[in-house]
């Protein structure tokens, strides 16, 4: 699947009311997924989805554009949700869109937030707000982690403690 995704680290962005959420899923719908328009950035490529990467500006709309992005399934093709949120549950930007229930998946990061990351030989701070996590109205949740040290301000987990402390046995 590919997906494009929205939000990220940098920049502030936000929604300002329930009609610009319905106009900016329109305007996804189509420029990337299944509708038509003159100025496809990707021409005639169709996207799958939608990632929410929200990690600035306001939190407010970002339940009904998940709605508005939903209303498109079934017209041409199935539109995918994922969001990206940050590991504090919950989630200060995604929480409300997150619970609507509509996302095929959850990329949770588990790194830059100590609060919720594995930190000096100790993954009890991940494995309880995973276990919170683990019970989000989503077809699929995942744990993100960053690859290296350098991946990532905080949280990277060596392989040896990955495989003892978190990975099931």
């Amino acid at each position: 699947k590919v997906l494009l995704s929205i939000g990220g680290a940098a920049g502030s962005y936000s929604l300002t009311s329930a009609d610009d959420a319905r106009q900016v899923a329109d305007y996804i719908w189509n420029n990337f997924l299944g509708g038509q328009s003159a100025s496809r950035p990707l021409g005639d490529a169709v996207l799958d989805g939608v990632d929410f990467d929200i990690e600035a500006g306001g939190a407010q709309f970002y339940d009904e554009l998940a709605r508005a992005l939903n209303g498109h399934n079934g017209q041409a093709k199935t539109v995918y949700l994922a969001a990206a949120p940050q590991c504090p549950i919950p989630d200060a930007h995604l929480d409300g869109a997150i619970q609507t229930g509509l996302f095929d998946y959850v990329w949770v990061q588990f790194y830059s937030n100590p609060p919720c990351q594995y930190a000096d030989g100790n993954a009890n701070a991940l494995l309880n707000s995973w276990s919170q996590w683990a019970s989000v109205p989503a077809t699929q949740v995942f744990m993100g982690l960053p690859a290296s040290t350098d991946a990532a301000g905080s949280g990277f987990i060596p392989a040896d403690a990955l495989k003892s402390q978190v990975l099931p046995t």
